[in-house]
């Protein structure tokens, strides 16, 4: 056993899962991979913490998150995908999209912000864009994170009362319990027609943000590693983390 592996020995299970990430990304770097990790949920759904936990040891050069405002005019005239291809992964890059172009699979229809024509245009050919990513060569994992309406309403309220969290907080907070069931609807829509072989929908549990953000860690060490790293990290829980199916609408893995 080697130094470094005996040092390893006295990590926990979230600094061990943190160290194999940062191995991955070494070996990403070197080969040139190009890693794409969405991001979505709810509002207080837990996205930012779970992020800062998976780029808090990774490389500042190689690593990008990103939260885009609400588009301009000009961008609003666009292509819908064209204000987020610039942020795509170059060769050895890590970008992480917190929240991303599915703000038109829920926000955006739920506020109003587009037309019913504009939302199923979104559906019909997000997963087109998608495969032409993995195809290019982009690894891409999409995460949701599951929130109940009951611990959102705790979470919005410390946002609210917290002035720490005061910059977290949103206009749209407001909408986030009272549009809940729109929101149910907008994201079973959302996840049923764009879960595809090529890009797959994750969902995490995440009303228990600890065991959230390890199981994420845990994930994404099984989807982006090397067999030779990813085998030494635990798999992730199945009641935490799993790969969307239709079943998970109404058996109760997801929120109603």
């Amino acid at each position: 056993m080697s130094k470094s592996d005996k040092s390893d020995d006295g990590l926990n299970d979230l600094e061990q899962a943190q160290l194999a990430l940062v191995r991955s990304q070494q070996r990403a770097m070197e080969s040139g991979a190009k890693v794409l990790i969405i991001f979505e949920g709810r509002d207080a759904a837990g996205k930012d913490g779970t992020i800062r936990r998976v780029i808090e040891h990774l490389s500042v050069r190689a690593t990008r998150v990103i939260a885009l405002p609400k588009p301009s005019d000009r961008e609003r005239s666009q292509w819908y995908f064209q204000r987020y291809v610039g942020h795509l992964p170059a060769a050895g890059e890590v970008v992480i999209f917190n929240r991303s172009w599915y703000n038109r699979g829920g926000v955006e229809p739920v506020m109003g912000f587009c037309t019913p024509e504009e939302h199923e245009t979104f559906l019909r050919d997000v997963s087109t864009f998608e495969a032409m990513l993995v195809e290019s060569g982009v690894t891409l994992v999409k995460l949701w994170l599951d929130v109940s309406k009951k611990e959102q309403a705790k979470r919005l309220e410390e946002r609210r009362t917290d002035p720490l969290k005061v910059l977290k907080s949103s206009p749209l907070d407001a909408a986030a319990q009272s549009k809940w069931d729109d929101y149910t609807k907008a994201r079973d829509e959302m996840l049923k027609r764009t879960h595809a072989p090529r890009s797959p929908w994750v969902c995490v549990r995440n009303d228990d943000k600890t065991e959230g953000r390890l199981n994420v860690l845990r994930y994404l060490v099984n989807a982006m590693a090397p067999k030779d790293i990813a085998k030494k990290i635990k798999d992730p829980d199945p009641k935490v983390v799993f790969p969307f199916e239709i079943e998970a609408l109404t058996d109760g893995r997801l929120e109603r």
